[in-house]
């Protein structure tokens, strides 16, 4: 496995330092465990769709969470006590923690499970404030007026 070295960009970039240590943490946690699958889909500009392969778990064993920009989806199989005598045993009922670094402004809007696929849509809402905006441009003949009409009133 390779690391990457991102000490060059602390020393050029200021305020950029959040986003290397969430390039760290996700080399970190993306080598553990590729279990359970997952897909992520942009679905539009400011939608997208994580899907998440859970067959064999029910819908109570499932819990999804949104902390601080921390999207955790997490699985907790109920203990088994029924003494079963397996030939074959390939189907995964292991717990699992599936983390995804959500960026600013994005909220989960919707979760759904069908056909063994979890899914859980996803929206980029931005403030009004950051919303791109058209400013008019004022000509000489309106400001004249509206500072005339200041200091009449």
């Amino acid at each position: 496995m390779r690391t990457i070295d991102l000490s060059p960009l602390y020393r050029s970039l200021v305020g950029f330092d959040r986003l290397a240590a969430q390039l760290d943490a996700a080399a970190k946690t993306e080598a553990a465990s590729g279990y359970p699958p997952y897909n992520i889909e942009r679905t539009d500009e400011n939608s997208y769709r994580i899907e998440i392969a859970v067959a064999g778990f029910k819908p109570e064993e499932l819990s999804i969470e949104a902390k601080e920009g921390l999207l955790t989806v997490s699985g907790r199989k109920a203990a088994n006590d029924e003494a079963k005598r397996y030939l074959h045993r390939g189907l995964a009922e292991r717990n699992f923690d599936r983390r995804f670094q959500l960026a600013d402004y994005v909220v989960v809007t919707d979760a759904a499970l069908a056909d063994g696929l979890l899914t859980i849509s996803l929206k980029r809402e931005l403030p009004e404030a950051l919303k791109a905006r058209t400013i008019p441009i004022n000509t000489g003949a309106d400001t004249a007026s509206l500072i005339e009409g200041e200091q009449a009133a």
